[in-house]
């Protein structure tokens, strides 16, 4: 699997599989034929309610602990540095591993200035090997980043071939930190899946307009997390390493960019009232 190297010297896999939005009863299954067809990164958060489900699969792959990158989240529930020093070691026993590879704040919300105090912390104690945000803007990141002990590793956002986050990954490099896409497929939304360009495009390579997508985002150095149920599509999402797109077709993608997101703005009132109220 092609890794890139966080700001701390860790290496990561480009690729990863996702498991937002797969029920704590499907997940362990999900996990472990994610394992099986080679995936060796998994993304998880305690917002998901299946953390457990990820460390049973990779307690029962056979797969070495050092082989697979674990990522998780904690949530705003659990903000303030209090909360998310005794949240992370809960992460800890439900993964069931003395390590996480990497653990992000979930949003920019509630006391996210201590929660990160308690990321660092388990950093130095050796509980987290790389720590970092995820949907944190340019505002709040670059503010987060300048003021902080520890610079993120990674910031995890939406960004998807319709909300390409450009500007947004230009800010990030200059502080060292590696853009991370949830939402690849942006779910479908704008009819991703027969667009006519990444159909075009994918015709050139055979290739589906899933795979055309994803390959765009790996060209550009953003590290992805797919997600799928089914073992097949696991599977041909993985198979993205033995084309290139070429210059040409990789501009002509560029031109799908709305510079907008298609779930949510985090800086919309109301989106904020929407978090306060899952706190």
């Amino acid at each position: 699997m092609q890794t890139v190297k966080l700001n701390n010297g860790v290496e990561m896999p480009q690729m990863g599989y996702g498991v937002y939005q797969v029920s704590p009863a499907e997940c362990e299954r999900c996990v472990a034929d994610a394992l099986s067809v080679g995936y060796r990164m998994i993304d998880t958060a305690q917002a998901y309610h299946n953390e457990e489900g990820v460390g049973n699969a990779v307690r029962r792959s056979g797969i070495d602990r050092g082989e697979i990158f674990l990522v998780s989240k904690v949530w705003i529930s659990n903000y303030g540095y209090e909360k998310a020093k005794a949240s992370i070691d809960e992460s800890l026993r439900r993964l069931q591993t003395d390590y996480i590879d990497l653990m992000l704040l979930h949003q920019p919300f509630c006391d996210r200035y201590g929660a990160y105090r308690a990321l660092e912390e388990a950093y130095k104690e050796g509980k987290l090997r790389a720590i970092g945000v995820s949907n944190f803007y340019p505002d709040h990141f670059i503010d987060l980043a300048s003021n902080m002990e520890i610079v993120p590793a990674v910031n995890q956002v939406e960004t998807h071939v319709f909300d390409q986050q450009i500007e947004a990954q230009k800010i990030m490099e200059e502080f060292g930190t590696r853009i991370m896409s949830w939402g690849p497929f942006a779910e479908g939304r704008n009819n991703l899946f027969t667009n006519p360009l990444l159909t075009e495009i994918g015709h050139k390579y055979d290739k589906s307009v899933a795979q055309v997508a994803l390959r765009w985002l790996i060209q550009r150095g953003v590290v992805i997390i797919p997600k799928s149920t089914h073992i097949e599509r696991m599977q041909q999402n993985i198979d993205i390493f033995d084309f290139v797109l070429s210059d040409e077709d990789m501009a002509a993608i560029a031109t799908l960019d709305t510079g907008k997101s298609l779930f949510f703005d985090h800086h919309d009132a109301e989106t904020a009232r929407m978090f306060m109220g899952w706190r």
